[in-house]
């Protein structure tokens, strides 16, 4: 056994992770090792003194967060191979090395069996996001580790993780270069669409690749359409929308740096902001008081409106007023896009609450398309709390 500091469960308590679940709540612990930190390194065992796994432990109601089911040794050569087989995966999808797009997720968190880890890659630059202690006490490990991946082919790290660490209730953290290389990218391609990508300063980790699919889907459908955009942030939908041939599309944001971004991106492209107007105001507003029959394709791509299970009745209340606006308002026929990453709402609840704001307008509705999350943003089968984004495409007539 590696000399960790041990934990010890409960008899009873260790069901869920003998069936590969990574978190240990603290109501299952029988004992500790003393002077135990948030973000040390602890060897899990049952009551019987078997070994369950290895990870970090963590303040709070998630007590553990096993990186194995083993008894190993998290050093260099861990983050070597746990990222390498990440990278494989990517690999074998055709994202590490495609002329027609440069970014995408390298590690998803407990789908890469790396709790608390985000990597997202934007050319050459790799963009790490944690959201445990016990991750960011590793930053500068796995940043190296980075650089030592066959054929991943970045130069620099950037440590993105302030944001997250506090809106997770952690100590904070310092943004900043890990590794550091000269930036000759001045933006980034996501099937042969051109985006500007702000990770020091815009949301996450900069952009939201998470809707790579559903984008390209907009793309396909949006010929000779008006669009609306909500919640565009840097007009991701917009410029893709337009790509596909759109006669126009207006981008609605509260935020006044993300609507500059978007109109960025439009010119980019070879869009006109002015003929694609990108509007600074409330979403909610914005559809609640536009006229009918504007628009032929609607957009809604809120933030998470229920970020945990308090606040779930209060967000699919927000979810069905932003449906029941876009459905009561859009063009007879019209397309609807409609999505919600709260992790703490279900398919099947998304799925009702969109119906009842169907309801509540009276108008008809058909599912075209059932949407989530790409193939670099993985489910770990025995952790499905990471299906988080759940879409659907509408017809409204």
């Amino acid at each position: 056994m590696n000399n960790y500091p041990i934990i010890k469960l409960r008899r009873g308590k260790d069901e869920a992770v003998k069936r590969r679940h990574p978190w240990i709540f603290s109501g299952a612990i029988e004992t500790a090792a003393p002077g135990l930190q948030a973000g040390d390194i602890v060897t899990v065992v049952d009551y019987k003194n078997e070994i369950l796994g290895t990870g970090f432990c963590e303040a709070g109601n998630i007590a553990v967060k096993l990186l194995s089911f083993d008894n190993i040794k998290i050093d260099a050569s861990f983050w070597e191979t746990r990222l390498s087989h990440a990278f494989t995966l990517r690999k074998m999808m055709g994202l590490t090395d495609n002329a027609h797009t440069n970014c995408y997720r390298l590690v998803h968190s407990e789908g890469d069996n790396l709790p608390g880890l985000i990597i997202d890659i934007y050319a050459k630059t790799a963009v790490v996001q944690v959201q445990t202690e016990g991750m960011a006490l590793n930053v500068k490990a796995i940043a190296d580790a980075l650089m030592n991946i066959d054929g991943l082919k970045i130069n620099s790290v950037y440590n993105k993780s302030s944001e997250a660490m506090q809106r997770m209730g952690k100590d904070a953290v310092e943004d900043g270069y890990v590794i550091k290389s000269e930036q000759d990218e001045l933006y980034v391609l996501e099937n042969d669409s051109k985006f500007i990508v702000d990770w020091e300063e815009g949301q996450k980790t900069g952009f939201f690749l998470d809707q790579r699919f559903n984008r390209d889907l907009v793309r396909q459908l949006a010929k000779d359409k008006t669009v609306l955009n909500t919640f565009c942030y840097t007009g991701g939908f917009s410029v893709t929308a337009l790509k596909g041939g759109a006669k126009k599309v207006v981008s609605v944001d509260c935020s006044k740096k993300a609507i500059i971004a978007s109109e960025q991106n439009l010119i980019l492209n070879g869009f006109s902001a002015e003929e694609n107007p990108c509007v600074a105001e409330d979403a909610k507003l914005y559809l609640q008081n536009m006229p009918k029959d504007e628009f032929d394709l609607i957009i809604l791509d809120p933030p998470a409106f229920a970020k945990n299970h308090k606040s779930l009745h209060k967000g699919l209340q927000g979810y069905k007023f932003i449906n029941r606006e876009a459905m009561m308002k859009i063009k007879e026929g019209g397309l609807l896009f409609t999505f919600s990453c709260s992790q703490a709402v279900d398919k099947a609840q998304f799925q009702s609450i969109v119906m009842a704001a169907a309801i509540e307008t009276g108008r008809k509705a058909q599912i075209i398309y059932q949407l989530d999350q790409p193939e670099d943003h993985p489910i770990n089968i025995y952790h499905p709390e990471g299906a988080y984004l759940k879409g659907l495409v509408l017809r409204i007539y």
